[in-house]
């Protein structure tokens, strides 16, 4: 396994396992934008984690304060934009290598 990929790896174990203030589900489902029915998650952090995965040069200081004001901490709306952050990136990243992969291979 090359070193980056090691490094994602424990980069994701890190924020998905680690210690935070939000539990492993909620930050799971930040990582997955997906099953963000979450019971913890309230609407305005489902809101907000799907912008993040989706259009986060739009995400305003108000979309923060909506977590805020779902009961989160300043430091678990942190964690949840961060886990959503990082996990669409590793999204991006596999479908990237995958279509390389397939190029090099001839394969769509």
């Amino acid at each position: 396994m090359s070193d980056i990929r090691q490094a994602r790896k424990a980069l994701a174990n890190r924020i998905l396992e680690g210690d935070g203030k939000t539990s492993p589900s909620e930050r799971r489902a930040a990582f997955d934008n997906s099953d963000l029915a979450e019971p913890g998650l309230a609407e305005a952090v489902r809101a907000l984690v799907d912008k993040v995965a989706r259009h986060a040069y739009r995400v305003t200081g108000e979309d923060i304060a909506a977590a805020r004001e779902s009961g989160l901490s300043e430091d678990q709306v942190f964690e949840i934009v961060v886990c959503a952050a990082i996990g669409q990136a590793t999204r991006q990243y596999d479908t990237a290598l995958a279509a390389l992969e397939a190029a090099a291979t001839g394969k769509e």
